[in-house]
């Protein structure tokens, strides 16, 4: 018996109907509205981690959807871990021979490279001591001398460096403690475990258990500059920038001569 064409057709619809019956919807895609959320790691020289805070605080208020998240640690640590391909987006350094090293090796953006601000190396000792000089050193009270490790730590360069200018070095071999930054020098002072160190005035600024013996004479080392730039690698080299020009404008510029900081020499 013929099918009637009425027939064919009704069931050619029903067919079409259930095609997809029981798949799932179609997903509905995210919102891209939205600012991208950044992460910017800044390695920094440990003498900066206060007036750093705020700093932070300053630039979050203007660049909401971008954070930032400090590394801080000798100067020439952080320079090796950069060398190794840590993440870093910007490196700030409290001497000029580690930013060098990085700018020979291609690490860094040549171009970015400014100086941010300057410093003091000082003689530094408990409240009650009766310390009065860096001669006083020479003396047999004097048993401990804490500064950071030369090779590795900028402050302690410029300590090896005054020192020796002062003709000083080779006679105080013996008595010298050896730390893995400037903060480490400041606390072996204000835990009485030496009887004094050489830090940046800036670091001396921040404790209520040391002394400023004496100040170094500015031409007894190199000038200290605190060099920052950009590193060559950074995935987020626009908002570096734009956190980097921040450091040099007016608002960070206040917030480093609070804590201390001096212009940088050029």
């Amino acid at each position: 018996m013929k099918k009637k064409p009425w027939l064919l057709i009704g069931l050619m619809i029903l067919a079409l109907a259930c095609v997809g019956c029981g798949s799932e919807p179609a997903p509905v895609p995210a919102p891209t509205d939205q600012a991208q959320t950044v992460t910017l790691t800044v390695a920094a020289a440990a003498s900066l981690t206060d007036v750093a805070g705020e700093i932070q605080t300053v630039y979050s208020t203007k660049q909401p959807n971008v954070t930032i998240d400090y590394s801080f640690a000798a100067s020439g640590t952080l320079q090796q871990q950069i060398e190794k391909g840590a993440p870093v987006d910007l490196f700030i350094s409290a001497g000029k021979s580690q930013m060098d090293a990085l700018e020979e090796k291609g690490l860094i953006v040549a171009a970015t490279r400014k100086n941010v601000v300057g410093n003091e190396l000082v003689l530094v000792a408990g409240k009650d001591s009766s310390l009065a000089s860096f001669d006083g050193l020479k003396e047999d009270a004097v048993k401990k001398i804490a500064i950071g490790t030369p090779e590795s730590v900028p402050a302690g360069q410029y300590a090896k460096d005054t020192l020796t200018t002062m003709g000083m070095w080779d006679q105080l071999q013996s008595k010298f403690i050896q730390a893995k930054d400037v903060r480490s020098v400041l606390n072996y002072v204000e835990t009485g475990e030496v009887e004094a160190g050489l830090v940046y005035r800036t670091d001396a600024a921040t404790s209520d258990k040391v002394k400023i013996v004496a100040a170094a004479s500015a031409d007894s080392s190199k000038p200290i500059i605190y060099p920052m730039a950009i590193v060559a690698s950074s995935k987020h080299q626009q908002e570096t920038q734009q956190f980097e020009d921040l450091l040099t404008g007016p608002e960070a510029t206040q917030l480093f001569e609070k804590y201390g900081f001096t212009k940088p020499a050029q």
